[in-house]
């Protein structure tokens, strides 16, 4: 397989799609637990505890991806550098890296997404036991 050196910006198009859908995740987790820190203050509610480590982790989780999705992006311009420099089995090396590196951000953004409906079940488990209390 021959790569040259517009093969590692084959990513820059997709990575900035990823960024943008990451920043989005990042802004919208940011802003929930803004409102369920007020929600935890006034209450201490153990299902409003319970969605804040699901959110906690879902924090730590997007910071991943974006590390490591930004770390892949150094990797393919050390990698076009290589084939500037006409190194190729560096570029190649590099270019292998940032593809695996940009394949844990996305490993981690679908570890992420399946958090996500765990938020919700949470809610969803305390509105069943509401409704269960409310029936006897």
């Amino acid at each position: 397989m021959e790569l040259t050196i517009s093969t590692p910006t084959l990513l820059f198009p997709a990575s900035s799609l990823l960024f943008l859908a990451y920043t989005n995740r990042f802004l919208h987790l940011s802003a929930l637990i803004r409102t369920l820190h007020l929600d935890f203050r006034a209450s201490h509610s153990p299902v409003v505890e319970g969605q804040l480590k699901n959110l906690r982790w879902r924090l730590s989780l997007i910071r991943g991806m974006q590390a490591f999705g930004v770390v892949s992006l150094i990797f393919c311009l050390a990698s076009m550098m290589g084939f500037y420099f006409e190194s190729e089995r560096s570029a190649k090396l590099l270019f292998g890296l940032a593809l695996g590196l940009m394949g844990v951000s996305l490993l981690m953004a679908l570890a992420e997404i399946l958090l996500s409906g765990g938020a919700l079940a949470i809610f969803l488990k305390d509105m069943g036991d509401e409704n269960e209390r409310n029936s006897k």
